[in-house]
């Protein structure tokens, strides 16, 4: 291997698994420096890490975009491959990705979830993966993969300079956000994926976490697409305008007077909010176009 490798886990309360990750990445990568992210954790999950010969580092903002945010800034080595630490990826598979970045060069390779276990993907949550993987494909107008997979690589590239926001769930989603908004070049490759042990459970919430993703993206569209954003704020605000000054118009034609005073000026109102939303959308487009010639002028730059 002529490159260094960091394997970056992020867990909570994963006392029953850590420790076979961690024996797991250690056999298939010997040399790699394998990182624990112990996002406050009320079990063992430190304890064992340490005793398997992984290093712990403590985060105690709760939320795993917080324990993506450390490891990518204290993640030093040409790759990191993160892989959550629930047992679910298989540790050989990493060996994929690694050599689709080798082979294929690029920034990051995402490990798009395959498996035959029936109880390995709950129905609400790939649909909701599908769902909402295909609105931000449609938003941004190219396809964005396995938008909640936990295994993927970084280039040192990559990893120093994405900036990450998000403090939840919705990491993942801020991720293939950053990619296709900076211009990073990501690949996809078929991964094992596999059931959580019996005793294992999942911190993901269907509800309450597919809420936070929901409104994350109207939040990416309004701070990425601006134009696209407001221009539908300002479709829907036009569209009330039309519904409520149609009365009015007529009350014009029948009468050459104006009865429904009060719904002419509501769609007085109407219109110039949509007005004001679509100047909005142009201007905010504008400086999001130069700050994003800004982010790769600084990355051409960059040595």
């Amino acid at each position: 291997m002529n490159y260094t490798l960091t394997i970056g886990i992020p867990c909570l309360n994963e006392a029953l698994t850590v420790g076979k990750v961690a024996d797991d990445f250690r056999r298939e990568f010997p040399s790699a420096r394998i990182l624990v992210i112990d996002n406050r954790s009320t079990d063992d999950t430190a304890k064992i890490a340490r005793a398997h010969g992984a290093e712990v580092i403590y985060e105690p903002r709760p939320g795993k975009g917080y324990a993506v945010q450390t490891l990518f800034r204290v993640a030093d080595s040409d790759y990191l491959l993160m892989v959550d630490g629930d047992d679910t990826y298989p540790a050989e598979e990493g060996k994929k990705l690694l050599a689709a970045i080798e082979e294929r060069g690029g920034d990051t390779v995402v490990g798009r979830r395959v498996s035959d276990d029936q109880n390995a993907f709950k129905t609400t949550h790939t649909w909701a993966n599908n769902a909402l993987a295909r609105l931000l494909g449609t938003i941004f107008r190219t396809p964005v993969g396995d938008l909640f997979s936990g295994y993927r690589l970084f280039s040192r590239h990559f990893y120093r300079n994405v900036p990450l926001l998000a403090t939840g769930f919705e990491i993942e989603t801020e991720i293939a956000v950053q990619t296709i908004d900076k211009g990073f070049v990501q690949h996809e490759v078929a991964v094992a994926f596999r059931s959580r042990p019996e005793g294992s459970f999942s911190k993901l919430s269907t509800v309450k976490d597919g809420l936070r993703v929901f409104f994350t993206m109207v939040k990416v569209c309004k701070d990425f697409k601006p134009l696209l954003f407001f221009s539908s704020v300002a479709g829907i605000f036009f569209f009330g305008c039309l519904v409520a000054g149609t009365f009015p118009i007529l009350d014009y034609i029948r009468y050459q007077y104006v009865y429904r005073v009060p719904l002419a000026i509501l769609a007085t109102g109407l219109a110039v909010l949509a007005a004001l939303s679509l100047t909005c959308g142009v201007i905010l487009d504008t400086f999001v176009r130069y700050e994003r010639e800004g982010f790769l002028l600084r990355m051409r730059n960059l040595k």
